[in-house]
Formats: structure tokens, C-alpha cells, sequence
């Protein structure tokens, strides 16, 4: 019964850590271009060769 002492508050002060930096990350825009990200991934940038191996 003792654990839950200390239990019970840890995963109410983590959940609440998790929340804030999900309400900062909405309110900072990370979640506007979900499918921009993806393209970006895949985009080829450019055709420059690779540096030669030494």
C-alpha cells in the first residue's frame, strides 16, 4: 500500500509532463505539414557525387 504513495503521484507528474510538451508542440506549429515531412524525406535534393573513399 506504501507504493502507491509514491505511484500514484509519479504517473500524475508524468502524465502532466507529457501533456505540457504535447500542448507546446501544438502551439508551436510541429504538427502543421505532416505530409510535407514525408515528401521531403523521399525528395532527391540534387545529383552531386559522393566524395571518394580514402
Amino acid at each position: 500500500m506504501s507504493a502507491l504513495g509514491w505511484l500514484i503521484p509519479c504517473a500524475l507528474v508524468l502524465s502532466g509532463m507529457g501533456l505540457i510538451a504535447f500542448l507546446w508542440a501544438l502551439n508551436s506549429g510541429q504538427f502543421k505539414d505532416l505530409d510535407g515531412a514525408g515528401w521531403r524525406a523521399i525528395q532527391d535534393d540534387g545529383d552531386e557525387p559522393l566524395p571518394p573513399e580514402r
